[in-house]
């Protein structure tokens, strides 16, 4: 058995079949473990919902940005008719409400006891520790598995806060907290988070660092696997992995054997 992460498929299915074949994944043994985002902007989501739904006893999805807008549209145009002709034909299709239902009940960060490994989107700020990232994490999925998902996928969107407080309480609290584990790439130490920078780290803004470069950060203990920032790119370190390499954007697909950290990629046309 292996346990293959992979990086944003953003849609890109014929890359993701590619790559399938080029580890030569084996459904009924291995396990397939994407970092979130899997539609949006390559033109075949719909065909990667199907795909990963349909092996969903072997796949554990986190869920990335595109993800949460997706069941966002969703919630709001019930019949489809959605501008956004890739997302529409999921929400028109025959078998939509199966496809996202079960996207709405992944989580937003794992925990591997056995890796001693923690997976998210994007990152999370210097202040938790991986009991306090679990935790928080455990707050939205709890929300997007219960009535008020339609409220919350209303209440997600919004510019602050920006700064974590442990006070913040709400929709606020729930907005940051989702924010942090599917868009974060800068943040301060203090970790008031950048969320319009998207650049490769060293353009953010003088006083931001790219998260997982603050030497206070609690979870350094820890081996973390992300996706989301593709200007990052595959980055294979002792302490995260960076598994982004934008195929969605005329680059590559990427997929890391967590047995042994042997990479495989595969360009987004052959």
């Amino acid at each position: 058995m292996a346990t293959y992460l992979v990086g944003d498929i953003q849609g890109c299915y014929d890359p993701l079949q590619r790559l399938l074949e080029k580890v030569a994944f084996d459904p009924a043994e291995d396990l397939l473990w994407p970092c979130g985002d899997l539609v949006n902007r390559g033109g075949r989501s719909l065909e990667v919902l199907r795909l990963l739904h349909g092996m969903r006893d072997r796949v554990s999805v986190t869920l990335g940005n595109h993800d949460l807008h997706l069941l966002a549209a969703a919630s709001k145009f019930p019949k489809g008719g959605h501008r956004n002709a890739e997302f529409d034909r999921i929400l028109v299709a025959h078998d939509r409400e199966p496809l996202l239902e079960w996207l709405a009940n992944e989580p937003l960060v794992t925990w591997s006891p056995e890796h001693q490994l923690l997976r998210m989107h994007a990152g999370v700020i210097p202040q938790w520790n991986v009991e306090t990232t679990l935790a928080r994490a455990d707050e939205v999925h709890r929300v997007l598995r219960s009535g008020q998902r339609r409220k919350f996928l209303r209440k997600m969107y919004g510019g602050r806060p920006r700064r974590w407080d442990d006070d913040l309480k709400g929709w606020k609290r729930l907005r940051l907290i989702t924010k942090i584990f599917t868009q974060l790439r800068f943040c301060k130490p203090n970790g008031r988070a950048d969320f319009n920078a998207s650049g490769p780290p060293g353009s953010g803004k003088a006083s931001y660092k790219p998260w997982f470069k603050h030497k206070n950060r609690r979870t350094r203990d820890v081996r973390i696997i992300f996706g989301h920032w593709a200007a990052l790119g595959l980055r294979v370190r002792k302490r995260y992995v960076a598994l982004d390499s934008g195929c969605v954007w005329g680059g590559s697909l990427t997929a890391y054997r967590l047995e042994d950290g042997e990479v495989f990629q595969v360009k987004s046309k052959p």
